[in-house]
Formats: structure tokens, C-alpha cells, sequence
């Protein structure tokens, strides 16, 4: 049908745009394109709880199969699209296939970063952490006293190694950085984060790249690293990063930069076409960014469905996310994109505390460790547009709560 809303991505920014249309009444016939052969599900639990074992996966479904029947939403499974032809506004299916379009909107996520092979990348034993898929095959290697390197101290890493060190594994995490949490927190938070695993037995070497993923029988068996050692390894897990799928687009003539390139309603360089989620290159400020999070993927989705429908308002994003690690919570509000000065305050609890984030004077993000108090009053001041009190920010003694007035 000329009128069908397509969306390309059974993730959550999918699966949030087609929910939030029929919200909104929209009459429209909607199809969901996945490429997975699941109905669409919560992504970070399956690095936490269900990689644990302490969730099923029927608990990750974001609606159950007959939710989609009911509300005249058309859900492809192992649905691949080759092509997109804008003129005739048709895709091209890998099976030869075609449908037509009205909006197509392109939620087709992102890409864990892989080794190349001349690394070592191609052994088996080597794994990404990204789907479903992902974490059924990590879950097989998780048995206590195997040697797992993680390569990679970002958030993902991190997660994983506490994942690992609670199933009792021997974990290695590797940075090339002069220190973890290089590219998205500031050294404190990355301090009290280092200090957290090292206490739970994680060995962390930072400044540490590999030189080469070394195997017997094509499997994984040892980890040569660029300080010119070399450790035993049972498999490995690599968290070096993402990249956005953006290839169909590109293909198609789309603007692409560090990710598909939308307006503030989320419309590609096509007015017919919408990009969200981790896919998506928004506006931000006086720059433009990609936010990999579920909040992002959820709010944009939203937002686009309610321009699709007809509305007018653009989005503004308020980022927010978090990060479970053993019995860690980090909490984070806002953005920290060119923080210049952070102030780091204790929190009530023991081990807990916050760094909160100023760039040219104005506060825009705050990371809370365990100290909720901190997490939603920095939040709710970014909400509000609002600058803290330098004076009662600095004092340990003072209460957050005078912050917002």
C-alpha cells in the first residue's frame, strides 16, 4: 500500500515508533523489517541478568507475539533489505521480494566493532556483545575458572567483566587508553569505577593495546600484547565500539555522517524517509551527535512518530543512562561532550559519590555512583535549564535539595 509506514529495525527505536503511532490513532498499515528472527526485545538486560542467567528471555519480549496481530502492526522476522529505490518509494528484499512505502523509516541500529583478522579477529573464541545471538553463545563460555580477556574499557567491557567475575571467570580487561572510560567519563568517575572492579578481582591494564590474538586449531588460546607479554586466554569478548549501520542509506543517496543524518524531526535528507536511534546523527547544540542509548532510542522514536502523524514539535533530546555493574548503579544525566571542569562530590553512602560536569561555566551532566539523590537532582536541573549553586554543590554537608530552589 502508497500509505504503509515501513520501518527497517526490530530494535527498540524501532518497535517504539510503530507503538507510539498506533498511540497516537494512526490509521496507517505499519510493517516491521527485522533482521532478527525474534519478535523485538530489551537489549541490556542480555548483557546483565539474562547472560547471568537470572532472566529468561520470554521477560525480555517488549510485547507478546499476539500484541502485534491486535494492533495491525505487520512484524518480518529474518527480513533483509538489500535496497532501497526512492523514486518508486519500494524496497528490495534479499529474497527478490518487493514493498512499496508511504514513510520508510530506517532503525537499523548499530554494529559492534570486530579485530580485523590479521589481529586474530576471524579465531573462534573471539565474541561482540550486541544481540541475542551474542549473548546465548557468551553464556556457554561463562563457566567458572575459565580465562576470559576483555578487550576494551568502555562501558560495555566493563559490564561484561563484572558479568564474568560474578560467574567466577579469571578476567584481563585491556585498554590502549592511558585509562578506562577514556571517551565518555571523566578520571574520577573512571577512578572510583577502576578501584570498584580491582576489588572484585578484575586484573584492568590500561595503556595496554594487543599486538595479536594468537590460536591452536583456529581457536583462541593466547593474547599477545603491545607491552610485549603474552597471557592465557579461553576466549575473548572485544567492546571496542560501535559504528552505525548506515550502508542502506548511503546506498540510497542519503546524507551520512557519523551516522544517518536527520533535522530535528528526525527526516533525512528524503522527506519521506526518518532515521532513528543508534542509526541516527541528530542535531545537538550547535554540533551534531549519535546517542547510543535506550532512553535516546525510545524519545526519538516517539518524537518521529508524532511528526510522521502529523505533529509539529521537534525533539529535543534530554539524555540520560546508566550501567549495572556488580552491585553498582552509575546513573548518568545529560551530556559531557567538551566538559572543560567537573566537580566531585561524596555521597551519603559508603563508596557512593557524583562528578558533576561544567563546560565554559554551565553545568551539563552529572555521573551518579550509587547516590540516586545526586542522579535526579542533576537531572532534574538540566530539565529545567538550570545552573547549581557552586557554594552548595562544593559542601558535603549541604543538601542537594536547595539546589532547585
Amino acid at each position: 500500500m502508497a500509505d504503509r509506514v515501513v520501518i527497517i529495525g526490530g530494535g527498540q527505536a524501532g518497535f517504539s515508533l510503530a507503538a507510539k503511532l498506533r498511540a497516537l490513532k494512526d490509521p496507517r498499515p505499519i510493517t516491521i523489517l527485522s533482521a532478527e528472527d525474534v519478535a523485538p526485545y530489551q537489549r541490556p538486560p542480555l548483557s546483565k541478568k539474562y547472560l547471568l542467567g537470572e532472566m529468561e528471555f520470554a521477560r525480555l519480549l517488549l510485547r507478546p507475539l499476539d500484541w502485534y496481530a491486535q494492533n495491525d502492526v505487520e512484524l518480518r522476522l529474518s527480513a533483509f533489505v538489500e535496497q532501497i529505490d526512492r523514486d518508486a518509494r519500494r524496497l528490495r528484499m534479499q529474497d527478490g521480494s518487493t514493498l512499496d512505502y508511504g514513510v520508510l523509516v530506517l532503525a537499523t541500529g548499530a554494529t559492534p566493532r570486530t579485530l580485523p583478522a590479521a589481529l586474530g579477529g576471524d579465531l573462534s573464541g573471539v565474541y561482540v556483545m550486541r544481540d541475542k545471538r551474542d549473548a546465548d553463545r557468551l553464556a556457554e563460555e561463562m563457566r567458572p575458572g575459565r580465562r576470559v580477556l576483555i578487550i576494551g574499557g568502555g562501558y560495555i567491557g566493563l559490564e561484561a567483566a563484572a558479568v564474568a567475575r560474578h560467574k567466577g571467570l579469571e578476567v584481563t580487561v585491556i585498554e590502549m587508553a592511558d585509562r578506562i572510560l577514556k571517551r565518555v567519563a571523566a578520571k574520577e568517575t573512571a577512578d572510583a569505577m577502576r578501584d570498584i572492579h580491582q576489588r572484585h578481582g578484575v586484573s584492568i591494564r590500561e595503556s595496554t593495546g594487543l599486538r595479536r590474538l594468537l590460536g591452536h586449531e583456529g581457536h583462541v588460546v593466547a593474547a599477545e600484547l603491545a607491552d610485549e607479554t603474552t597471557i592465557k586466554v579461553d576466549f575473548v569478548i572485544v567492546g571496542i565500539g560501535v559504528s552505525a549501520n548506515a550502508e542502506l542509506a548511503q546506498l540510497a543517496g542519503l546524507d551520512v555522517g557519523n551516522g544517518i543524518a536527520v533535522d530535528a524531526f528526525s527526516r533525512t535528507s528524503d522527506p519521506q524517509i526518518f532515521a532513528v536511534g543508534d542509526c541516527a546523527e541528530l542535531p545537538w547544540e550547535d554540533g551534531r551527535v549519535r546517542l547510543e542509548s535506550v532512553q535516546n532510542a525510545v524519545d526519538q522514536a516517539e518524537a518521529a512518530a508524532s511528526a510522521i502523524a502529523g505533529g509539529a514539535d521537534a525533539y529535543r533530546p534530554k539524555p540520560w543512562f546508566w550501567s549495572d555493574q556488580y552491585d553498582v548503579k552509575l546513573q548518568i544525566a545529560g551530556f559531557n561532550l567538551g566538559y572543560d571542569e567537573t566537580v566531585t562530590r561524596p555521597g551519603s553512602r559508603e563508596g557512593s559519590l557524583s562528578v558533576w560536569y561544567f563546560r565554559q561555566g554551565r553545568f551539563i551532566a552529572v555521573d551518579a555512583i550509587n547516590d540516586a539523590k545526586a542522579y535526579v537532582t542533576g537531572k532534574k536541573l538540566l530539565e529545567s535549564d538550570l545552573q547549581p549553586d557552586r557554594l552548595i554543590l562544593a559542601d558535603p554537608a549541604a543538601d542537594l535539595k536547595q539546589l532547585l530552589g
